[in-house]
């Protein structure tokens, strides 16, 4: 178990799928955090949950204030919030690009802005940003969701080399499909949810989808002192996805 003793989180998003995984990965670790979402839950011992908006700037100013005054600084945060978008580059209005490039790759930049006045006081300082395998394999029927996290990826490392030098380190994870109540909604969408899960899980080579908890695990040793000399990194939990090409089943 890394340790996170002494160390303050915020997790954006953290109220369900990956970002609970990840909240309750770093309290285990001996992290407090703070829980920014829409739905944040209820309090618990080093468990502050707070509601805000990832489109609203003041509403983060606030929220990372609240979470600071509370726990006495922030050393990590996690820009985990995103929505998700289907269909080819001729599917979605202008409206829809704007929303989902507005909360998967503004949000990052409001809530990173609205953390780095504590951040720079922090010793530990580390931002992980959750990108997508989308970033960098071509995925059909996702031109916007992938356009987002496309950006995501180059933000995290134009970041991570604007940070460095005040000791800030930045890096980003990026998951294949992973088992959440949000790809539960996807599927539950499409003509036949059984057999699409059965595709999605079989395009990943070890055979089924990545589940929250390893997503956590990926982000909680980017986030750790103990990845101290790691900065400017992507790092894939897609079961071999992105870099294995395996044989077809005979």
């Amino acid at each position: 178990m890394t340790s996170f003793t002494n160390l303050v989180a915020v997790v954006t998003g953290g109220g369900s799928g990956i970002g609970a995984a990840v909240t309750a990965e770093l309290r285990a670790g001996g992290a407090r955090v703070g829980v920014l979402d829409l739905n944040p839950g209820d309090p618990a011992d080093g468990l502050l949950p707070v509601i805000a908006d990832v489109g609203d700037r003041d509403s983060l100013t606030a929220a990372m204030a609240t979470v600071a005054q509370e726990f006495g600084g922030i050393d990590i945060l996690v820009n985990n919030a995103g929505i998700s978008a289907v269909g080819g580059i001729d599917t979605n209005d202008d409206a829809e690009w704007h929303r989902v490039l507005d909360v998967n790759v503004i949000g990052i930049a409001r809530a990173t802005t609205a953390a780095l006045p504590y951040l720079r006081s922090s010793a530990a300082a580390s931002i992980v940003n959750v990108s997508s395998i989308a970033a960098t394999a071509g995925l059909v029927q996702r031109a916007l969701y992938s356009a987002s996290k496309g950006a995501v990826h180059a933000l995290t490392l134009s970041t991570a080399a604007d940070l460095v030098g005040e000791g800030i380190r930045v890096n980003c994870v990026a998951p294949g499909t992973v088992d959440t109540p949000w790809v539960e909604r996807l599927l539950a969408r499409t003509d036949d949810p059984v057999g699409e899960r059965a595709r999605l899980s079989g395009r990943q080579p070890i055979g089924r989808l990545v589940t929250a908890a390893e997503v956590a695990g990926a982000v909680a040793y980017l986030a750790s002192p103990a990845s101290a000399a790691t900065t400017g990194m992507s790092l894939a939990v897609d079961g071999g996805m992105s870099g294995l090409r395996l044989p077809p089943p005979r």
